[in-house]
């Protein structure tokens, strides 16, 4: 086996459409979990932890033992379970340094003055470039904005986890148009990751099934370059920032952006209970694109 080919398992949550990921070293057991998922159901409130607690029933039917526990960007479709599973292992949680600059813009828009925007509600901020290990494979934080802000792709041997970056090659890219996005940037950060060696494994964030098929998150570098319904197509960064820009246009903000934001950007962790022992969201109202602006 190939003493840098981490073992991945993917695990799809329908409601969301998001795929979370166990890393592991198969030869010291120590593994990496990648985006985790907490359940939340808008029309009730309520959340749950299925999904939480099927990558730990996984971790520990396979005998491995958790090492990290890693966010790409503070979501915008799904809250992050990340402080759940650090409160049940131990587990150190990360996500790039650029946090720091979404915590920033969204404190404005949340009117959270005492915000600690610092990212300190993470164990460690990841400098691009970064170096770390999961087990004994070389693993490093590679800064990917252009979705968000504060966007990384985690490459760990052979896998990097790009999340909202690139989709399966038969739909393309993730949107730049949230606030902080930039079609641009995202060009470039695609073209960095197509940089790789063309045997890299890339895994995605979102598979939205197009025409109905299965999900799907597994591709290479070298399939994403020959049939990237975007990236194939576009010659020039100016092509790309066109053909994205105009998709964007056609698209609703995800139903849980005003929701998932408040509670990713504190790094999974649900707001504290008021005095009557129940949690409440916030919500600003007329602050981002509706839907009927394009009609």
């Amino acid at each position: 086996m190939n003493a840098d080919r981490p073992l991945v398992k993917g695990f799809f949550d329908e409601r969301t459409f998001s795929i979370q990921y166990v890393v592991a070293d198969p030869e010291t057991k120590k593994c990496a979990i990648v985006d985790p998922v907490l359940d939340f159901d808008e029309k009730s409130g309520a959340t749950a932890t299925s999904n939480a607690d099927s990558i730990l029933a996984f971790v520990e039917a396979q005998g491995f033992q958790v090492e990290w526990i890693l966010d790409t960007h503070p979501h915008a479709d799904h809250f992050s379970a990340s402080r759940y599973l650090k409160d049940r292992t131990g587990a150190p949680t990360a996500i790039g340094e650029k946090v720091v600059d979404v915590q920033k813009l969204w404190k404005g828009i949340y009117n959270w003055p005492g915000f600690p925007a610092d990212g300190s509600q993470w164990d460690k901020l990841f400098a691009d470039g970064e170096t770390f290990k999961v087990g004994n494979i070389p693993a490093r934080a590679l800064f990917s904005p252009g979705h968000t802000l504060a966007s990384i792709t985690y490459v760990i041997g052979d896998a990097a986890f790009v999340h909202d970056t690139l989709f399966m090659p038969d739909s393309g890219t993730a949107r730049a148009d949230f606030p902080g996005g930039s079609a641009s940037r995202l060009y470039r950060s695609i073209m960095e990751i197509l940089a790789l060696s063309d045997e890299t494994r890339i895994f995605t964030g979102h598979d939205y099934q197009p025409g109905g098929r299965e999900p799907r998150w597994e591709s290479t570098v070298a399939e994403q370059k020959a049939k990237n319904t975007h990236m194939s197509r576009c010659r020039s960064e100016a092509e790309f920032i066109k053909l994205r820009e105009a998709r964007d246009k056609t698209l609703s903000m995800p139903k849980l952006i005003l929701h998932a934001l408040q509670v990713n950007m504190s790094g999974g962790r649900l707001p504290e209970p008021e005095a009557n022992g129940r949690r409440y969201l916030k919500f600003p109202l007329d602050t981002l694109h509706a839907a009927w602006d394009d009609r």
